[in-house]
């Protein structure tokens, strides 16, 4: 078994109990607190107080409070900050888009797709904690993306495959690949589709789709979603367009940590 040097650290101290903070650094919104319960508990700690998932904290803001022994929270330090300052940094980064959606368009971010396996459920939780949606549709759906229209043999013949799938919106990720991109609209709602996605990141296409659409008297059979490198400075252009669903990637995924620290406030007896 590995040496820890732990154990001759708190040699003849481990009779005591300790109690600890974890504190705010930064403001934001807390993430992943059910995972860090589950840890503390695993660790022999007594959970005295954990603050509820999504809930907005201030710099000095108490996020949670254990006790137990020296090398419990030693142990705790090492761990239980980083189960939630990476996702409580996701979760702000949310809420800042949320907010400034107020509503319409809609906030999703799928990008937790190209995360690796073990981090995907916290992201996806920390997503939601921030108010934004972790899939492109609430409803159950069907996701047509450019590589399965292409080996379904283009977005007719890609819709009609699914044509069976009767409660699903079908959902086409739209790039222009089969000419106008207002026309691939137009044909994906006439073959079925109940979401287009203009994933293109050029803000004239979705001018241009949704001209289309009207024109044709199609668009309130659809609801339009937008993606590509969507930065918090767009989203007053973006709110003032004909758009119900905004896809954000990077700009939450990939957003800072929110800064936090543990603070021994009890030394026990």
């Amino acid at each position: 078994m590995e040496h820890d040097i732990r154990d001759e650290i708190f040699s003849g101290v481990n009779g005591k109990i300790v109690t600890a903070s974890i504190i705010a650094d930064d403001g934001g919104i807390i993430a992943d607190t059910g995972a860090v319960k589950e840890k503390a508990v695993s660790l022999g700690l007594s959970v005295e107080r954990v603050l509820t998932e999504g809930t907005r904290v201030k710099r000095g803001d108490e996020i949670a409070r254990f006790s137990g022994n020296p090398k419990q929270l030693a142990m705790a330090e090492e761990v239980i900050i980083g189960i939630m300052s990476k996702p409580s940094g996701i979760a702000t980064a949310a809420r800042r888009f949320v907010k400034k959606a107020g509503g319409r368009p809609e906030i999703v971010c799928g990008a937790w797709k190209k995360m690796p396996l073990s981090q995907k459920e916290s992201i996806r939780r920390a997503i939601a904690a921030g108010g934004a949606r972790s899939r492109i549709c609430r409803e159950p759906f069907v996701y047509l993306d450019k590589n399965y229209i292409e080996m379904l043999g283009g977005i007719e013949e890609g819709l009609k495959k699914v044509t069976q799938l009767n409660g699903h919106v079908k959902v086409v990720q739209l790039k222009g690949r089969y000419g106008d991109i207002a026309d691939e609209a137009i044909k994906s709602v006439r073959y079925g589709a109940g979401i287009v996605f203009i994933d293109t990141g050029k803000r004239n296409d979705i001018r241009r789709v949704a001209g289309k659409l009207r024109a044709s008297e199609l668009r309130d059979m659809v609801r339009i979603a937008f993606g590509g490198d969507i930065r918090i400075k767009d989203m007053d252009e973006l709110k003032g367009l004909d758009v119900d669903i905004l896809a954000i990637g990077r700009q939450i995924v990939d957003a800072p940590l929110l800064d936090m620290r543990m603070e021994v406030i009890g030394n026990g007896t």
